[in-house]
């Protein structure tokens, strides 16, 4: 397994060199630039704004800007914001611990709920159960998340009302009460509106597409081989029926392993979560590359090790694959 690994990792090289090309000369071509906040605000003059261009290195040609940020890459040196005039590492690690807690507590809330959903659904195929939990995923399926998040907050933010304090009974958005103490209870409570944004969609893909993996599963010669032994029904879907199903359902979670880093766009521009991906919403709209490339890059490897850690896992779950 190390040599698979260790040929794996060496022969992402190339394709993080493609990609950060790729995604260097795109945003080169995207209109405007890191000076076009301050042109639209005018709160720089001509001679101030030629100054900022020459200080980050505009002024040369798209080879000689992309040379110079590989080389500071490789230094460990991701650059500076253009805005806030702080090392895009700082920005990055300001608001990473904000997403983490959100994307595992989102993931977590849909594990604990898509496996058992997904697993008596297969197992109680075409009862009522089953029907109602094809309907709930084929809706969570279909609704934008953005607006199933809009939703959330006119229910639960403007029309309905904590009866004890008469305050709305969730908070629109952030990550804590302003000005408050810290408590755990409150940011539990700052949570339920995105996390319940975030698994609502993940819970209908991930239980629907277990149902469909373990209906394959326990139709299987070895499942009833299992059964004939006199094992019991719970013993035959769990161990010999879900760990065999979960097989495809590692490559979707080992996708969604990104996600943890970058954070859900929609969910955090909604609900005010200061988190990556309201970061890199408002770095787009502020042309701010060093950041946009920072994230982009980092995702992109992410993606990487995802797919290889999917691949290790498979070898966990399935004794019959070796990996050479």
């Amino acid at each position: 397994m190390g040599a698979y690994l260790v040929r794996r990792l060496l022969g992402a090289i190339p394709l993080l060199l493609f990609v950060s090309v790729a995604v260097f000369l795109m945003l080169q071509a995207a209109p405007g630039g890191p000076t076009g906040a301050y042109m639209r605000r005018g709160t720089m003059n001509a001679a101030d704004l030629a100054a900022l261009e020459q200080r980050l290195g505009l002024n040369d040609p798209i080879p000689v800007q992309y040379g110079k940020w590989l080389g500071r890459v490789l230094q460990g040196d991701l650059g500076m914001a253009v805005t806030s005039k702080r090392p895009v590492a700082d920005e990055i690690l300001d608001r990473l611990p904000n997403t983490l807690v959100l994307m595992f507590v989102a993931w977590g809330v849909t594990l604990i709920i898509a496996i058992p959903v997904g697993i008596l659904s297969a197992v109680k195929q075409y009862s009522w159960f089953d029907h109602f939990v094809t309907t709930f995923t084929f809706v969570g399926q279909s609704i934008p998340i953005f607006w199933f998040g809009l939703i959330l907050l006119l229910v639960f933010y403007m029309k309905l009302e904590n009866p004890w304090t008469g305050e709305p009974l969730f908070p629109a958005g952030g990550v804590a009460t302003m000005g408050a103490p810290f408590s755990i209870t409150d940011r539990i409570w700052h949570l339920v509106l995105p996390v319940t944004m975030l698994a609502a969609g993940w819970v209908a893909w991930y239980s629907r597409f277990l149902r469909a993996s373990m209906l394959e599963t326990i139709h299987q010669d070895y499942v009833r081989t299992a059964r004939a032994k006199g094992l019991s029904e719970k013993l035959v879907i769990l161990r010999h029926g879900f760990r065999n199903a979960a097989i495809p359902l590692v490559t979707l979670m080992a996708l969604d392993v990104p996600f943890l880093f970058t954070g859900a766009l929609f969910t955090e521009v909604i609900f005010a979560w200061p988190g990556m991906g309201r970061l890199f919403y408002s770095a787009a709209e502020r042309r701010d590359y060093g950041i946009l490339m920072a994230i982009i890059m980092i995702t992109s490897a992410l993606i990487i090790l995802a797919n290889i850690l999917a691949d290790v896992l498979y070898a966990v779950l399935d004794p019959r694959i070796r990996l050479k």
